[in-house]
């Protein structure tokens, strides 16, 4: 396993065992009583366009597994499967598996390192906000989607708008809340490293294991896409933030979030 991605592994697990009480304890009710919970409302009505019914969903980066237990219930799939470095998060989310009697399994893996035991297995992939910041390589990463991908399955990627790489958000050192919109970084790749924890989990502060991350623009989402069997079949973008920290410039006129939809071709 990658240096960074076992830091990684260790400080999304530190921060799961000290997230907030409330971290989580809504999943249950919400997905037995709402229809497609925890997704923003561009999402839901992009995944009601997709047929979902009796179709096996992957996720990557599936977190404590409530967006994939939200879309098997919401979707009537036949199942899914997400994976997830972290195991304490994937043990959570077994066992809301367990307790909402959903068909979902949930694994503890590093994304470069799923097998051929996944090859072809899935008819549609999720990918949503902040997971392919984790990722020092996407060709890498969508090398492995795309074999666990049967030809002619569906991905749609919700995520943050690289756009968004090249601003400070509140808590930065260089944030200027009189210059919210200030180009202050690359647009290009970039490492970053940090040890403030996640402070949407936990909902305090605290020195945590080191987090490594890397901002990619959107060439590069789009050409590791291409480069491994996947024709781009549309992209949206929207002027509101999705990740919870440029909630400031909603409907301002910047490129805030995205949606990225594909098809496996070859």
């Amino acid at each position: 396993m990658d240096k960074y991605i076992e830091g990684n592994k260790a400080a999304w697990e530190e921060a799961f065992d000290n997230r907030s009480p409330s971290w989580g304890a809504d999943i249950t009710e919400r997905i037995q009583t709402e229809e497609y919970p925890f997704f923003h409302e561009e999402m839901k009505e992009t995944l009601k366009q997709v047929r979902t019914e009796g179709k096996v969903i992957g996720q990557f980066c599936c977190n404590n597994g409530r967006e994939l237990l939200s879309l098997v219930k919401s979707g009537k799939a036949e199942r899914g499967v997400g994976f997830d470095i972290a195991g304490n998060q994937v043990a959570f989310a077994n066992a809301k598996a367990q307790e909402l009697r959903l068909p979902c399994t949930f694994e503890a893996v590093n994304v470069y390192d799923i097998g051929d035991e996944h090859r072809e297995q899935f008819d549609i992939v999720i990918i949503t906000v902040g997971a392919l910041c984790w990722f020092d390589d996407l060709d890498r990463f969508f090398a492995v989607v795309s074999k666990c991908m049967k030809p002619g399955a569906v991905i749609i990627i919700h995520e943050q708008h690289p756009f968004t790489n090249m601003i400070a958000s509140e808590g930065e050192e260089l944030y200027d809340p009189k210059h919210r919109t200030e180009c202050l970084y690359s647009y290009f790749e970039h490492e970053w490293t940090g040890n403030e924890g996640m402070y949407y989990m936990t909902q305090k502060t605290y020195r945590s294991k080191t987090f490594t991350d890397y901002t990619h623009p959107l060439s590069e989402v789009m050409t590791g896409m291409c480069r491994n069997g996947f024709a781009v079949t549309g992209l949206q973008e929207y002027d509101h933030d999705i990740c919870g920290m440029f909630g400031g410039l909603d409907h301002s006129g910047f490129p805030l979030s995205m949606i990225i939809r594909g098809q496996k071709i070859r």
